[in-house]
């Protein structure tokens, strides 16, 4: 399905928050569903796309895809010690 391919879909929705959405289309000069596509599209970039991050890590994790926390800790060590020695601390 391409972005501009449309199709619906049935909510339901406590009373109030309908409510709400419509004030806010009123304000806006726009239609409910123009309103809750904005608040979809938000909440997708943002929790959306934090929960995908989460599974895609927890999928790697299941196969065997990770890096020893004792290596991960020695590489920072390393980058933190490196950094010190390029801009010590004056003071």
């Amino acid at each position: 399905m391409s972005y501009d391919e449309k199709s619906d879909i049935s909510l339901r929705l406590p009373a109030r928050t309908v409510e709400a959405l419509d004030r806010i289309a009123q304000v806006l000069d726009r239609d409910r569903s123009w309103v809750m596509w904005k608040a979809l599209d938000q909440y997708l970039a943002n929790e959306g796309a934090e929960i995908l991050r989460d599974a895609h890590g927890l999928d790697e994790l299941d196969r065997g895809e990770s890096v020893a926390l004792d290596d991960a800790l020695e590489k920072a060590r390393m980058i933190v010690d490196a950094s010190a020695v390029r801009h010590p601390r004056v003071g």
